[in-house]
């Protein structure tokens, strides 16, 4: 994979750190990096993550209502 730098200004008030894990949240709720992918992206473990996408209200599971009920029937 390639790597890319990325360079913005930001406010005073973003850190450079709030932007990488924004960003990283932002990715992997529209579906283009995974959730492995997007922790490593802002240097978070997997559990640390998801606490993320917690604090900030966004789901881990990204399913249609009955994909739910279909991969929990038996």
């Amino acid at each position: 994979m390639s790597s890319h730098l990325l360079e913005l200004p930001l406010p005073p008030f973003v850190s450079r750190d709030e932007a990488t894990l924004l960003l990283a949240v932002k990715l992997f709720e529209t579906g283009r990096l995974s959730l492995g992918q997007a922790a490593r992206l802002c240097g978070h473990s997997r559990a640390a993550f998801i606490d993320e996408l917690s604090r900030l209200g966004v789901p881990v599971l990204n399913s249609e209502p009955g994909e739910l009920a279909d991969e929990t029937a038996w």
